[in-house]
């Protein structure tokens, strides 16, 4: 049942899904109008950090995001300069949640993306994804897990950020060489501004596709999933409006994915595991980051070189599958998310 209030983040979500679903009509990958993690990738590709000829661009969709979350969060008294919150940890665990994701070949958001168009075999990565947030919030947050709490900043620390976003945001416009790319992408001035209205929707929604299900899990709250469920419903509609021609439902022949659903599985669970113990998916953290939160922007940085990381030692997947590589790496980042989760309940224990 719909609780009365949210309405906004039903209307929100529905917005964002059906935004995703015309950035592809305009020129994105099927089933990838809005993807935060291969969007830092190709920023990674853009910047210079791996060298994948389709795969590199300064999507101007992350840096609209950014700022967008940043002005809302100006508006509603929500910009906070913050961080000192186990700083480290933060960024190799958004490293591997984006190794996880580009195993899985998406985000948790383009995840139902690839559902909303068709793509079965985000089943599995919607299995995973969930097995991972349960697991997690069960026996890590459930034990007293907590990276710490982070700690008020000088004002200039919290606005480096966005103002990076903004100066990349400028050189695109500017088109400085960087839009000299062969991957595919809506218009630019298309790009920025479904960036701007994705962010003031996140940021004054909070959505986060891991906190839907940790809430739902957790505490009974559904609101969150509601924002989830209305993602893919837009993304439903806006495919049936702009993109029929291109949905299909299946396994075989979907646009950047494959059909090991055994990897599709782990790798969603990875990030699944990380984007609980960070408090938040690459969505979530992309918004905190907006909002003033530097131990976010630590993560952000991690997904990022993540997403260069995945390319240059060639562990991501692609339609052909998950090389041995991704594999392993897969697997490390589950035990190292696990071991660091028993060393922070430890210690926290210890000196509870």
């Amino acid at each position: 049942m719909v609780k009365k209030g949210n309405t906004t983040v039903i209307v929100g979500g529905a917005l964002i899904g059906l935004i995703a679903a015309v950035l592809v009509k305009l020129g994105n990958p099927a089933n990838m109008g809005f993807c935060i993690a291969c969007f830092y990738r190709d920023i990674a590709g853009g910047l210079g950090l791996q060298t994948a000829d389709k795969l590199q661009y300064v999507r101007p969709e992350i840096l609209g995001l950014i700022i967008g979350g940043s002005i809302t969060a100006l508006v509603g008294g929500n910009f906070h300069s913050r961080g000192g919150s186990s700083t480290a940890l933060r960024f190799f665990l958004g490293f591997f949640m984006v190794i996880g994701a580009l195993v899985f070949l998406g985000c948790p958001l383009r995840m139902i993306l690839r559902l909303a168009g068709g793509d079965l075999n985000a089943i599995a990565g919607v299995l995973g994804f969930t097995s991972g947030v349960i697991l997690a919030a069960q026996f890590f947050l459930k034990k007293g897990f907590s990276l710490g709490r982070s700690y008020r900043q000088k004002a200039v620390a919290g606005w480096v950020f966005p103002a990076m976003a903004l100066v990349l945001l400028i050189l695109v416009v500017a088109q400085s060489g960087w839009l000299k790319s062969n991957a595919k992408h809506a218009p630019v001035i298309v790009s920025i501004l479904a960036g701007l209205i994705v962010g003031a929707i996140a940021q004054r929604t909070r959505i986060c596709t891991a906190g839907s299900i940790r809430d739902s899990f957790l505490i009974k709250d559904y609101t969150l999933l509601w924002a989830v469920l209305a993602i893919f419903t837009g993304a439903v509609l806006g495919n049936l409006v702009f993109n029929a021609e291109t949905v299909h439902i299946g396994f075989a022949g979907q646009n950047a994915a494959h059909t090991d659903g055994l990897w599709n599985f782990l790798g969603m669970f990875l990030v699944g595991i990380c984007a609980v113990m960070l408090g938040g998916c690459p969505l979530r953290q992309t918004i905190l980051a907006s909002e003033g939160d530097n131990d976010a922007v630590a993560t952000v940085f991690g997904m990022v070189f993540g997403g260069a990381a995945a390319h240059n030692f060639g562990t991501a997947a692609s339609a052909k599958g998950v090389p041995l590589n991704g594999k392993l790496l897969v697997v490390v980042g589950i035990v190292f998310a696990i071991a660091v989760a028993l060393a922070v309940i430890h210690e926290n224990r210890k000196n509870a």
